[in-house]
């Protein structure tokens, strides 16, 4: 094709477009029918890489290039997240307006660094960093900003924190002394990737122990800080999880908030999962003790339908979402010391261009209002609760715990198998090979457990009892005789 006039073709991408948005549409129908039966074809990785040689193969052959039809073989290998049984990691199925910001954002390419370059992207993000944090219910003072994922939130919550309670200034002069928080052993990794990042090593993750439902043991707190102060390390903060990504059980923010003001640390709620459950006029106690946090990190990915990744960074102080990535860049301020402009927000995420991230969860507020995140969590957390009743009264089958979120852990128990571990493992091999379910597994008191994550709000009481039909039939196959 001619460059630039054939490939910028308004003609042709209108063409192309028509085609691919009937495609997504096609494919959302067949996905919410349970039509194709499989959610997943699994491969393995060579497999995987010889066929996406064969899609640029056929696709640059083709005179026509027909996106369309290159995105039809993508489809055929991945994930089919709108599909009933998908039960997997902890990522929503997108609405399709908010897909459709997706691409509106993408052909803007606003890159959001500097507010000139972002005008309308940073006012959306404004708007709805305000307004989570009113939902969480912090005071009209309270800031933030999207970002990158979690793992990046936690992290800059962390570097916030940091520069709040450390008695070195680290950011200037580097490391000097042993600096620590406290977390639940149940906590998601990247806590313990933050501050190895951040040079505090392995030492500087203190583990508080857990309680019978995985939930951190606030009595522990008081011994597990002088511990650590018998070490010489400097604790700084607590992080509480809400809720725990192997279990989807929340910790109790009321009193680590109360322990964090006793004692002047500074209080991080790692809500990526949970925190969405202040939309949910039934589930919102969840989160009980939440605005007693100095900073919440909540993925809108997870729960409320918005395409990855769509992370919310929300500090109780304005003062503190400024700043921790503060340094000079003349070719992008008049002055780079004036860190607390709200519309400059280079100077507040780890991103230098960062996409319009805000304008996808802006749409679907926009679309349909806050009660459509109200719905999917409460019709999620309702579908797990069943979900846990019906494992309840089986007696081939185990609870971890009850269900606290959507994230229901169990396992396939018949009674005289000698190696339930090796079992569940096998079970969720085959599982997988099948492809009508996708289920992920995790381990817990050394023992292993299959993992479900229910976040397609059609998937039905009949899908759960379809799956353990299911596990049952692989199951006593592998059972001895």
């Amino acid at each position: 094709m001619k460059f630039p006039e054939e490939v910028y073709s308004s003609k042709r991408f209108r063409e192309q477009g028509v085609a691919v948005i009937e495609l997504i549409a096609n494919c959302m129908e067949d996905s919410l029918s349970g039509q194709p039966n499989k959610v997943i074809e699994m491969t393995d990785p060579a497999t995987a890489m010889r066929e996406v040689q064969q899609w640029f193969d056929r696709c640059t052959l083709d005179d026509s290039k027909d996106v369309a039809q290159l995105f039809s073989d993508i489809y055929h290998r991945a994930i089919r997240l709108h599909h009933p049984g998908y039960l997997g990691h902890q990522i929503s199925p997108p609405l399709p307006d908010a897909a459709l910001a997706s691409l509106f954002s993408d052909f803007l390419n606003n890159g959001m660094g500097v507010f000139e370059m972002g005008i309308a992207g940073t006012a959306i993000e404004r708007f709805v960093v305000k307004s989570l944090a009113k939902k969480m219910g912090f005071p009209e003072s309270a800031d933030g900003f999207l970002t990158s994922g979690g793992t990046l939130g936690n992290l800059t919550s962390l570097l916030a924190a940091r520069r709040a309670k450390a008695t070195d200034d680290i950011w200037e002069s580097g490391i000097q002394r042993k600096t620590a928080l406290l977390v639940s052993s149940q906590a998601h990794y990247c806590v313990d990737r933050s501050a190895r990042v951040m040079g505090w090593g392995a030492e500087g993750v203190v583990k508080v122990p857990v309680k019978r439902d995985f939930t951190m043991d606030v009595s522990q707190l008081e011994s597990s800080l002088q511990v650590a102060r018998a070490k010489g390390l400097e604790v700084i903060a607590v992080v509480g999880s809400a809720c725990s990504t192997a279990t989807g059980t929340f910790d109790d923010l009321e009193g680590i908030g109360a322990f964090c003001q006793k004692h002047d640390l500074w209080f991080h709620v790692d809500g990526a999962h949970g925190a969405a459950s202040v939309y949910s006029t039934q589930y919102s106690s969840r989160v009980k003790g939440l605005q007693m946090a100095d900073s919440v990190v909540m993925d809108f990915h997870k729960l409320l339908m918005t395409p990855a990744l769509a992370t919310a960074v929300i500090f109780k102080e304005a003062k503190w979402a400024a700043g921790n990535f503060a340094q000079k860049a003349e070719y992008l301020w008049d002055d780079a010391n004036h860190v607390d402009q709200w519309h400059d927000l280079a100077k507040r995420t780890f991103e230098c261009t960062k996409s319009m991230i805000a304008l996808k969860v802006f749409t679907i507020l926009a679309v349909h209002g806050e009660q459509v995140f109200d719905d999917n969590v409460t019709t999620l957390y309702r579908s797990a609760s069943r979900f846990g009743e019906l494992l309840q009264r089986a007696e081939d089958f185990a609870l971890a715990t009850l269900p606290q979120s959507n994230i229901v852990c169990f396992r396939f128990a018949p009674a005289g198998e000698p190696d339930l571990d090796l079992l569940n493992r096998k079970v969720r091999e085959e599982l997988l090979s099948t492809g009508e379910f996708y289920i992920v597994q995790t381990t817990l008191g050394g023992c292993v457990w299959l993992r479900t994550t229910i976040a397609n709000p059609f998937t039905k009481i009949s899908d759960f009892e379809n799956l353990m039909n299911e596990i049952r039939r692989i199951g006593r196959r592998r059972l001895p005789s």
